[in-house]
């Protein structure tokens, strides 16, 4: 494993309620305000909450390298050729060029259609029903049922690959870090030996999906093993869905609860679907990234030494007023969204445009569809929250047509 020691960030926050999860934003002002560049001594870390400091570190491979063997993310990971998370240039090109190219075959051009068909019979089914839970209904269902149906895997099976997720992509909780490390090594090993059959039985007859390009990419000589493609297959598989599942949750309640009216806006004018993706991103989504320091520096004031660990707390720095006016405020007609939920530079977040093409998709489908919904006067985001998380696992909602 890559990862030899596990960060914790509920040690750096202090967060023990629910509604400080769902709530960190005073928390990220007030550390913007009083601490913009703060060392924790529990965990070694620096912590960085402006966007300009977010950004360099997320851009500056050579100061901010990203291999390292301590880090935030929950999920167990290898550190083979087609890990790109703890690699950086050159390396990192071969390493993305072996993705990209599995990816060309598919425009997103190509996808649309397929992603269409999938919101249209999700839509269709909340429009018989009024009154849904909208996580259950769309936002979990399309996102994994899009990347199974892009990789080649069994769309059928798509709650089964949603369960290995949602255990692989747990946070870690200080207290509970041996059962939970063992519950994800249970999970990537299921996960693993249910994909490796498929990777074999496309080896043997290729087809028009990405574990098939994957099989057929070479880069400079070198080619996938069946055990990288399945690992791949993995990685994409959760993170192509976890990632779009929170977005498009959190994006129905800041419509609704963020920016009472904004749908209504939305249907007057559809040109402000994208930008009401783009802000949801900025706004509501919680998201912190670590590297390590490759020199001793003092790039942000205090000294920091090499090989210490920073970490880039994107979701702060994605309100920071020195970037964005009004940057606590959710505005569906805010331009020049040039927020860091999908990262920066070379580490880009390679299935951003995936994401982003669903969420649109799902949206204007649903603007069409419903003249408006509504979430119940009583819903307390806090009791939607599983344990040690922001996201919600449930949104009720009732539908207008």
């Amino acid at each position: 494993m890559a990862v030899k020691e596990q960060l914790f960030m509920n040690e750096i926050t202090g967060f023990k309620t629910k509604d400080e999860f769902w709530n960190p934003y005073p928390w990220y002002k007030k550390m913007r305000e009083e601490s913009p560049v703060f060392y924790d001594e529990r965990q070694d870390t620096w912590n960085v909450f402006l966007y300009d400091h977010a950004k360099q570190v997320l851009n500056d491979y050579k100061l901010f390298p990203s291999k390292r063997d301590r880090s935030l993310i929950p999920v167990p990971l290898s550190d083979n050729k087609v890990n790109l998370i703890f690699s950086d240039p050159p390396d990192h090109r071969k390493r993305r060029g072996l993705l990209s190219k599995a990816f060309t075959p598919h425009s997103l051009e190509d996808w649309k259609p397929r992603i269409q068909n999938i919101v249209d019979e999700l839509v269709a089914n909340i429009a018989k029903k009024k009154s849904v839970d909208l996580v259950q209904e769309l936002a979990v269902p399309l996102p994994v049922t899009v990347i199974a149906d892009l990789l080649g895997v069994p769309s059928k099976d798509w709650q089964q690959i949603k369960n290995w997720s949602d255990i692989l992509f747990m946070p870690h909780d200080f207290q509970h870090i041996e059962e939970l490390q063992a519950a994800k090594a249970r999970a990537s090993k299921e996960f693993v030996e249910y994909l490796l059959p498929i990777v074999a039985q496309k080896r043997a007859q290729l087809q028009d999906d990405i574990i098939s390009d994957m099989i057929l990419a070479e880069y400079e000589g070198a080619f996938f093993t069946d055990a990288e493609v399945a690992q791949t297959a993995m990685g994409l598989l959760g993170a192509g869905n976890e990632t779009t599942t929170t977005l498009l949750t959190n994006m129905f309640y800041s419509l609704v609860k963020d920016q009472p009216g904004a749908y209504g806006e939305l249907r007057k004018d559809r040109s402000l679907v994208p930008q009401a993706v783009e802000e949801t991103l900025r706004y509501r989504f919680a998201a912190a990234l670590d590297r390590r320091i490759g020199e001793d520096t003092d790039v942000f004031g205090p000294k920091m030494k090499k090989d210490q660990l920073i970490i880039a707390w994107v979701s702060s720095a994605n309100r920071d007023e020195n970037r964005f006016q009004d940057g606590e405020l959710f505005d569906v007609r805010r331009k020049d969204i040039k927020h860091l939920t999908f990262g920066s530079g070379h580490h880009f977040c390679l299935g951003a445009p995936l994401a982003r093409m669903e969420a649109v998709q799902a949206l204007e489908t649903f603007v069409e569809r419903f003249s408006d919904y509504s979430i119940p006067d009583d819903f307390r985001p806090q009791d939607h929250l599983p344990p040690n998380n922001h996201n919600l696992n449930s949104l009720p909602v009732v539908v207008e047509e």
